[in-house]
């Protein structure tokens, strides 16, 4: 059961999660990270540190983030990065570049302190 990221992280990219997984299995794109589904060893540590709930077990997705399954599969697809099986997180394999679904997302607003 690999773990899936959702909505909440589009425009957040707190990198928490990335800096503990152990397998490097997390990957920055433009506005969100994504989690790669072969990759993830499900352990879990990176759920436990996400700062905005973003991250669920796939087969615990509430049911308005069902669609982010298939979109962290597909941002390593021909269609948006063509990654395929990067074999971990770098510096070569991060992007601007987001799934069209999260790209068409209306920007978060930000308070000014």
């Amino acid at each position: 059961m690999p773990y899936v990221i959702g909505s909440a992280c589009i425009d957040v990219k707190d990198g928490a999660c990335q800096d503990v997984c152990p397998v490097e299995c997390i990957y920055e794109g433009g506005r969100m990270m994504y989690i790669h589904p072969t990759e993830c060893i499900s352990c879990g540590i990176c759920l436990s540190v996400c700062p905005v709930d973003a991250i669920f077990a796939d087969d615990e997705l509430p049911e308005r983030e069902n669609r982010f399954l298939a979109i962290n599969a597909e941002f390593f697809e021909d269609g948006v990065t063509g990654w395929g099986e990067p074999g971990g997180a770098s510096e070569t394999f991060r992007t601007d570049l987001d799934h069209p679904e999260v790209a068409g997302v209306e920007k978060k607003e930000t308070e000014l302190s």
